[in-house]
């Protein structure tokens, strides 16, 4: 009886929680209604955080700032203001991260700039014009996955207990297995085609953000702003220069193991 009973739990809660899963990633990757105004180029920041969000924004500011001998990037993992007047309301609040001391960590300038109202600003026009994906879809489709984890994890649970209690009749434990064999492998599927489909749940482009996106054609060609389109695309692992991205994927560290 008690059988029956985690059997008919452990394909509820993978049943819901992976239907769950799948309606938030729809309404995620559902594309905006065109608009005689819609964009047709990205700026710099713009694709920047379409690629990898505030944080990639706040990279590229730093990196582009660095290169323009505006700010001091030391492998050591700190960040020393070089000139202290902002082009931008991104670079602004780079410097305000840093502080009057003019010297920080770049760790924490990085979350503290990431956070800031320039890049808030930058998000919400991204959104309004259809091409980044809100942040109560990035949170619904977040939650959904860990839901499917959630029942994963009880589906299991189940059929341990279900190891545990006395056999009603000869073979019955194989039998009972078997059926709780198929809510597990659903609620693993899910979760691989959600590591492959929404990772990392979701992207930040919609899909005409993406569309966006894949027209850049960052080139290692010396020329400045091909690079800075390949840290906006890319990230830290297009900057060439040793020391600079000792200098960002160091303090990146620090911050993740503090």
């Amino acid at each position: 009886m008690f059988s029956v009973l985690f059997l008919l739990v452990a394909w509820a809660a993978a049943g819901i929680s992976c239907a769950r899963l799948c309606f938030a990633a729809v309404e995620a990757a559902r594309p905006a209604a065109e608009s005689p105004g819609q964009k047709q180029a990205l700026t710099l920041y713009e694709a920047a955080f379409l690629a990898g969000g505030p944080h990639r924004v706040t990279e590229l500011t730093l990196v582009s700032m660095h290169r323009r001998r505006r700010l001091l990037l030391a492998h050591t993992g700190w960040a020393t203001v070089v000139d202290p007047e902002g082009a931008d309301d991104l670079e602004r609040s780079v410097i305000g991260a840093i502080g009057p001391a003019g010297q920080a960590r770049i760790a924490a300038v990085r979350a503290a700039a990431s956070a800031a109202d320039a890049v808030r600003a930058l998000a919400d026009r991204l959104v309004s014009a259809g091409l980044a994906v809100p942040d109560s879809a990035r949170s619904h489709v977040a939650s959904a996955v860990r839901g499917v984890q959630g029942a994963t994890v009880l589906t299991a649970a189940l059929a341990a207990v279900t190891l545990l209690l006395p056999p009603q009749e000869q073979g019955a434990d194989a039998a009972f297995l078997a059926w709780f064999a198929l809510p597990l492998l659903l609620t693993l599927g899910c979760l691989a085609i959600a590591r492959i489909e929404v990772h990392p749940y979701t992207r930040w482009a919609s899909p005409d953000g993406q569309r966006l996106l894949g027209s850049l054609s960052p080139k290692s060609d010396g020329d400045e702003r091909a690079f800075l389109t390949a840290v906006a695309v890319r990230g830290v692992g297009a900057v060439d220069d040793p020391a600079l991205r000792a200098a960002l994927t160091g303090s990146r560290t620090a911050h993740r193991s503090h």
